[in-house]
């Protein structure tokens, strides 16, 4: 599908990365990149966010370069969505939207589908009047008056009932879940959640670690499913290790809702791994962002390791960072390349003892 791309500078020291992070959303979605725009802007304009010197130059280009959909780099209200979609006589799809879209090509499982779903619904009940404008403005106003009044009261109580079934089916998931958490707390078995921002290199370490084949590819979002499996560390004994879905910039909230049965692995982890692709000018940003939206769940007292991954893009050796205390910090590794892996088993490991210490402490301090 031909897309152009609007994009907004709002005076974001960063705005160049951000930039080129959402022409990967693009492409991730599968669009063909045929023109851009980018604005400069103190604040959005209320009624079409760019301007209307800016729509005008976008309606021209969108007619020179054939486009069948406008990507815009911005969260957009309702209003100015509208607005937009009636400029360009095109459809418009934000940052959100997007995110959304990416999510539904590639969600697998019955859980992932209902997450995402709930979503785009709890995303589309506000949009609704903007799909019945654009009835009334292709079959003209007589006879819609009336009906389409009602037909949008009829679709926002569709909409209601079905994000009431949904949200009912989605607990009865977290509810299997919080059972397969205490069967795995009765085997005593330590429990590790893999976080990090989207491409990090998750679902690659995850399947180096336990040699599962989890999907993994150089993608945004390539994982929205959760997958656990057993591994083995000497020292440490049996734990579980699950692989979950990576965070962005400005994540939907309506996502972050959709996605708490899945992500209440890394809130009740023992200990997470939060991967940081090394090689990205924006690695502190990211980890910034996940630290977000960890806070946002209630997983930012969780115990974390960071995990340095990609680093045969710099051209480094594995290598271990420790604090003051001595407790190690940092893990810097090639999950790619299977380098640096030891290290990173060493580390569960040392957590493990530290972890177990802790207990023996604790239950001696009860007995006295």
């Amino acid at each position: 599908m031909k897309a152009m791309v609007i994009g907004v500078d709002l005076g974001s020291p960063d705005y160049a990365a951000n930039r080129q992070e959402f022409d990967m959303l693009a492409t991730s979605a599968g669009a063909e990149l045929v023109g851009e725009i980018t604005a400069k802007r103190d604040r959005p304009d209320a009624a079409t966010f760019i301007g209307s010197g800016k729509v005008q130059e976008a309606v021209d280009l969108c007619q020179a370069c054939e486009a069948d959909v406008v990507l815009f780099d911005q969260p957009l209200s309702p209003a100015q969505q509208r607005n937009l979609e009636r400029k360009l006589n095109c459809r418009v799809v934000d940052r959100v939207a997007l995110i959304l879209d990416i999510f539904a090509l590639r969600a697998k499982s019955h859980e992932g589908k209902l997450q995402v779903e709930l979503a785009q619904l709890q995303h589309l009940a506000t949009r609704l009047t903007r799909l019945w404008t654009h009835l009334e403005r292709q079959r003209g106003g007589i006879g819609m008056r009336g009906p389409g009044e009602s037909q949008l009261e009829m679709d926002r109580r569709m909409i209601g009932s079905k994000v009431k079934v949904l949200r009912e089916r989605l607990q009865k998931v977290q509810r299997q879940r919080v059972t397969q958490r205490r069967a795995r707390a009765r085997g005593a078995a330590l429990s590790i959640s893999l976080v990090g921002y989207t491409n990090a290199g998750k679902s690659t370490l995850f399947n180096a670690l336990t040699r599962a084949d989890a999907y993994a590819a150089d993608q945004l979002f390539a994982t929205l499913d959760t997958t656990t499996r057993r591994l083995w560390i000497d020292e440490a004994g049996s734990v579980t290790l699950s692989d979950t879905v990576g965070f962005i910039r400005e994540l939907p909230h309506t996502l972050i809702a959709a996605f708490r049965a899945t992500l209440e692995e890394a809130i009740h982890a023992d200990l997470l791994l939060h991967v940081v692709d090394a090689s990205s000018e924006q690695r502190d940003d990211q980890i910034h962002e996940v630290q977000k939206v960890l806070a946002e769940i209630g997983a930012a007292d969780v115990a974390q390791l960071l995990i340095y991954n990609k680093i045969d893009n710099l051209g480094i050796s594995p290598r271990i960072e420790r604090e003051t205390r001595g407790t190690i910090h940092k893990v810097f590794i090639s999950a790619q390349r299977r380098e640096g892996l030891s290290l990173v088993r060493q580390a569960i490991a040392e957590f493990a003892t530290c972890a177990g210490n802790h207990a023996t402490n604790d239950q001696t301090s009860e007995f006295e």
